[in-house]
């Protein structure tokens, strides 16, 4: 048993180092970051990350191979998700949470390009749920149609930053907006914020993005097809 263990060990680490391994890559997590908001095509993720269609598949296949990833085929396009949405996206935070800690490089791109642009302390998850449910704050989800379409918070609506002008008018003055897009550091939602603040509104952001809202296990849903 003694002589076996070491090497069943070293077995076991050589494929978590695997899965490491994938995730190593820049591109790699901004399309884990895509596919945290639903699952879609290579050359939708292609677009998203803005890399070639060849560059894309060519990583995706990384991810598929650290077990990342899942793929299916409809018609002639290949469709990917993440094989666990809950678990790499608490990996991917894990990291960013280490990196902001530890690297002072990072510590300062994210209050130089982040931080900066807006003071006011971001919404705590959790808080937004109470105060939604009294009907005291207004969910705005500025993603994408087909992102939102794929799940959103539940309760949330869809304001495009792309159509936000085309809304204000419709958006209530008497409670607070919050906004929400992809993760922490996408920048719709500090954009969007920005923006309902110049026409006087009172908006704030979420304080992070779809995919941990949803890993929290907090209220989501899915738009009818």
């Amino acid at each position: 048993m003694n002589a076996i263990e070491p090497s069943s060990k070293t077995q076991l680490f050589t494929h978590f180092a695997r899965v490491a391994k994938a995730l190593a890559s820049p591109v790699r997590l901004e399309l884990i970051e895509a596919l945290a908001q639903g699952e879609h095509s290579v050359d939708e993720l292609a677009r998203a990350v803005g890399v070639p269609m060849a560059n894309a598949s060519h990583h995706l296949q990384v991810l598929r191979d650290g077990g990342l990833v899942h793929s299916r085929r409809d018609g002639v396009q290949v469709i990917y998700s993440l094989s666990d949405e809950t678990e790499i996206t608490q990996v991917v935070a894990g990291i960013r949470h280490i990196a902001e800690a530890q690297l002072a490089e990072v510590d300062r791109i994210v209050r130089e390009a982040f931080t900066s642009r807006d003071t006011v302390t971001p919404m705590d998850p959790r808080e937004v749920v109470k105060l939604a449910r009294r009907g005291e704050v207004t969910v705005i989800d500025v993603r994408p149609r087909d992102e939102f379409r794929a799940g959103h918070i539940k309760g949330a609506i869809n304001v495009p930053l792309a159509e936000l002008g085309q809304y204000l008018a419709d958006l209530p003055r008497d409670r607070e907006i919050v906004a929400y897009c992809r993760g922490p550091y996408c920048v719709l939602s500090f954009e969007a914020v920005e923006e309902l603040r110049r026409h006087g509104l009172r908006a704030r952001r979420l304080e992070a993005g779809y995919p941990e809202w949803k890993a929290a296990r907090l209220p989501v849903a899915r738009a009818p097809r």
